[in-house]
């Protein structure tokens, strides 16, 4: 498997890097976002982590760029910045993980074998249904009423967990485990947040709603006409 690591703070590179070797990764090392940019069009790699904070493009566009050419690359974000709005504004650039600086290896590690295994696993079904809302898993196509509703590709991510698990409720730390690959954070508020995009999306011009709170318990998409929010 092949890593593409866009850092500029050499020292984090490295460290990074050997960590990757170590366990037997194949490691392309850049320092900008332009070349980070570059080498994954040239050695299209398995999975992408890169800084924020870049020399030439930033890690968001950089992102942006990746996810352009191809939708279903995993990619892992480092930033020294941790607030709700950093995170937020990562995933809806595309990133599929987030860590914050100082993060030990081994952790980093287990992210990228989950993000792999995802990444390559065959999905059984293209087709998501509820009610009047109809996913396509291969087209990335999403509709409601035949109109059809753009996404990032998170809210598409949260939206597929959803109907994949329609009628249960989903607790804020099942959410964050499946969707975003990591333990809830209590002082954070991004999977309301996410909630409440998907909401405006696909429930908002809807007399219908499907996305539903259940207080104190996490969140349910669930086809009935009564609104229990």
């Amino acid at each position: 498997m092949e890593i593409l690591v866009v850092e500029d703070d050499s020292r984090m590179a490295e460290l990074i890097s050997q960590g990757l070797k170590e366990n037997g990764y194949g490691v392309t090392l850049v320092y900008d976002g332009i070349e980070g940019f570059t080498q994954f069009v040239l050695c299209r790699p398995d999975l992408v982590i890169t800084d924020i904070l870049l020399p030439g493009i930033n890690g968001l566009d950089l992102c942006k760029r990746i996810k352009e050419k191809d939708e279903s690359m995993p990619i892992i974000m480092l930033t020294a910045l941790g607030t709700t709005n950093e995170k937020v504004e990562g995933f809806d650039a595309g990133a599929d993980d987030y860590m914050v600086k100082p993060f030990e290896m081994r952790e980093l590690l287990v992210r990228i074998r989950v993000l792999l295994k995802r990444s390559s696993a065959i999905r059984s079904n293209d087709v998501l249904r509820i009610a009047d809302l109809e996913m396509n898993l291969k087209t990335k196509v999403v509709k409601r009423s035949n109109r059809e509703i753009n996404l990032t590709p998170k809210e598409f991510n949260l939206l597929a967990f959803m109907l994949n698990n329609a009628g249960r409720v989903l607790s804020k730390s099942e959410i964050a485990e499946k969707v975003w690959d990591t333990r809830f954070d209590t002082g954070t508020n991004f999977i309301e947040v996410y909630i409440s995009y998907l909401r405006h999306k696909i429930d908002k011009d809807f007399p219908r709603k499907l996305i539903h709170t259940k207080s104190g318990m996490g969140f349910i998409l669930k086809d009935n006409n009564e609104n229990t929010d």
